[in-house]
């Protein structure tokens, strides 16, 4: 795997898109059966940020600033938050997290039921058993090419594995500023929450060095179950296709 590039991916409804170090590409599948791609140089490059802390958060940032672009090229391209179910989730999700802390359940309860919810408007983009089906090509795509053989449909770097360090640095977070005078507590949960996302792209790179390692794999088990019973599903002969030519059009553009 050394002379092979590290890739990255997201799954939309209808098609993948794979990220390279210095570029993206997105294939999907149209209403009429043809495969439709678009390729581009990325504008932002987060990998050239290496400071702890900061490049987490930088290689997300590289990540989600394709979407425009993506959208602009590919205005056929479904993404899987713009379903109105989900941002419905979010909102309803945000009025019962602040519910739940209002109760007498002791802080630490609170902040894991909270965190838990949080994960509901991901969840219910989910539900779409195409972009599971994606979900679980663009793995075997992009593991296969590392690989060098066929691969099944999860894989060690999806970001479902964010998930047990999201938790755990969300919560401590929280519970850090429930200690706080009322009037800071707003400012200091927004602060969490950001130092949150930066620990825990921090925590995920320590368990991919550190796979045998007991917390490595207690951290990592939310993710892996999640990925295995309800993120993924075993995609079709037309979806390997679609996720494949994401795959060749991004390496073809590394490599030019």
């Amino acid at each position: 795997m050394s002379d092979k590039l590290r890739l990255g991916g997201m799954a939309l409804p209808d098609g993948v898109l794979v990220h390279g170090p210095t570029a993206w590409a997105c294939a999907i599948r149209t209403d009429d059966g043809a495969v439709k791609i678009a390729a581009q140089r990325k504008r932002l490059i987060g990998s050239r940020v290496e400071r702890p802390l900061l490049r987490g958060p930088a290689r997300l940032a590289e990540a989600f600033a394709a979407l425009p672009a993506l959208k602009r090229a590919l205005p056929e391209a479904k993404l899987p938050l713009e379903r109105s179910g989900v941002a419905a989730s979010m909102f309803g999700t945000a009025i019962l997290v602040a519910g739940i802390r209002r109760t007498r359940l002791h802080e630490t309860a609170k902040e894991l039921i909270g965190g838990a919810l949080s994960l509901a408007p991901a969840l219910l983009s989910l539900r779409d058993g195409s972009l599971a089906a994606y979900h679980g090509a663009e793995h075997m795509a992009i593991g296969s090419y590392e690989h060098g053989e066929p691969r099944a449909k999860e894989h060690e770097r999806c970001g479902s594995h964010l998930v047990g360090p999201l938790l755990a640095t969300t919560t401590a977070g929280n519970l850090l500023a429930t200690r706080m005078p009322l009037r800071y507590r707003s400012a200091v949960r927004l602060a969490a929450s950001a130092f949150a996302v930066a620990a825990s792209t921090e925590l995920f790179a320590w368990m991919q060095a550190n796979p045998e390692r007991r917390l490595a794999r207690a951290l990592a088990r939310p993710g892996h179950e999640l990925q295995h019973r309800f993120a993924t599903a075993e995609p079709s002969e037309a979806q390997l296709e679609v996720a494949r030519a994401a795959l060749a059009a991004c390496l073809e553009l590394e490599e030019a």
